[in-house]
């Protein structure tokens, strides 16, 4: 009973700071995330992922746990260490106002194909839209990074990652090795509309 009170405190209060984020403040604040995340949120770090056109509520979610330490990165976790909530909102709230686009992965064709159907059988589509574009708390996977999808996919998978409710280590588990393979390569092969 307490898990789910506190998840719904958790999102009434990122709720009203995304509410009031200032986009520009939070042009500024990203000047330090450049580096590895580009200066518009389009990273080129092969790992990294892009934040451009992610949706505020899933990098707000993101920063809080990686503030909280429920979400450990040797870079991220110093960083977001000091953020404050309305840091966080700003910075979400300038992320999500970035077009996205796809990231240059080496694709494989034949993944591709075999990926396709996948994201339908394992109701990618029904959480992160039929685009895989995301929404609300649920992230943009189109066109992002291969190597930070086949990292985090495997992550679900094997258990190494968690995520709020434990909906992705659920979707991920009954996932052959070879289908996190022809999945990310699908994902990366997408273009973010």
């Amino acid at each position: 009973m307490l898990r789910p009170l506190a998840v719904l405190v958790a999102v009434l209060a990122t709720s009203t700071a995304a509410l009031a984020a200032d986009v520009e403040a939070g042009r500024r604040k990203a000047e330090p995330c450049a580096a590895c995340h580009g200066p518009d949120g389009h990273a080129t770090v092969p790992g990294t992922p892009s934040l451009a056109g992610q949706p505020a509520f899933f990098t707000h979610w993101q920063l809080i746990k990686y503030r909280d330490g429920r979400r450990k990165d040797a870079q991220m976790s110093p960083f977001a260490a000091n953020l404050s909530d309305v840091d966080m909102a700003d910075l979400a709230a300038f992320y999500a106002a970035q077009a996205p686009r796809a990231r240059a992965s080496t694709v494989d064709p034949a993944k591709v194909e075999t990926g396709r159907p996948l994201a339908d059988r394992y109701h990618c589509t029904s959480c992160h839209t039929p685009a895989l574009i995301g929404q609300q708390q649920v992230p943009l996977l189109a066109g992002q990074d291969l190597q930070y999808l086949l990292r985090l996919l495997h992550g679900f998978r094997n258990g190494t990652a968690s995520d709020l409710d434990g909906t992705m280590t659920m979707a991920a588990k009954p996932l052959t090795a070879d289908e996190v393979e022809a999945l990310a390569h699908y994902l990366a092969s997408l273009t973010p509309r």
